[in-house]
């Protein structure tokens, strides 16, 4: 018996990061698959807690050596997810959650298809361009900019098994949980229209 892994796409500000910790703290059998990235540690970051941190000529040489399920560059910087590492907690019969884009996620399923894909969705485009803008440390252009790419990754979200509106975070917990214990019949619905949600995003 092995552990699943799950990839959990969304734009951001839709409360993806806050879900996956609360969601590993609910199941005690779940751990977040940790990259490594060329970008520069942060002093409140921890090497292997957040990320492995490398240098760009490391992190390339790996590439080549195929190391990584998936890699992109973002904002200039690389990141990467270790094949060695996922597999080894999934044989530990541990369930693997995977923060990756919509393009990592394709690359992904396309070399592991068992893997269970979820997106997670905001309930409108305005709430959220008024989570993004809460933050209060983003300049106008960085607010912009994320919001283009937030909506580009919403038009991806029907690739995904599985599709959860983060309109309340108690409730959008408890949808991830059951995905992940097997019982996604008892989801709820999505609370709004889908196609309605989708068209304005595109605007």
């Amino acid at each position: 018996m092995t552990g699943k892994l799950f990839i959990i796409s969304a734009p951001s500000g839709a409360g993806k990061t806050s879900l996956a910790r609360a969601l590993i703290a609910n199941t005690g059998n779940a751990r977040m698959s940790v990259s490594h990235t060329t970008r520069l540690r942060r002093s409140s970051e921890t090497e292997g807690v957040d990320y492995y941190f490398v240098t760009q000529s490391e992190f390339l040489k790996m590439a080549d050596e195929g190391v990584f399920l998936e890699y992109a560059e973002v904002y200039g910087n690389y990141y990467g997810t270790s094949r060695h590492a996922v597999q080894t907690m999934l044989d530990e019969e541990t369930h693997v959650l995977l923060d990756i884009d919509w393009q990592g996620a394709r690359l992904v399923r396309a070399q592991m298809p068992e893997a269970v894909s979820i997106s997670i969705l905001p309930p409108s485009v305005e709430e959220l361009e008024r989570r993004l803008r809460s933050r209060g440390s983003d300049s106008e252009d960085v607010i912009q900019s994320r919001m283009r790419q937030a909506l580009d990754e919403m038009q991806h979200c029907r690739e995904a098994d599985f599709i959860v509106m983060n309109d309340d975070f108690n409730q959008a917990l408890n949808d991830l949980t059951l995905i992940l214990a097997g019982e996604s019949d008892r989801i709820r619905p999505l609370a709004v229209d889908l196609d309605q949600l989708l068209a304005d995003s595109a605007n």
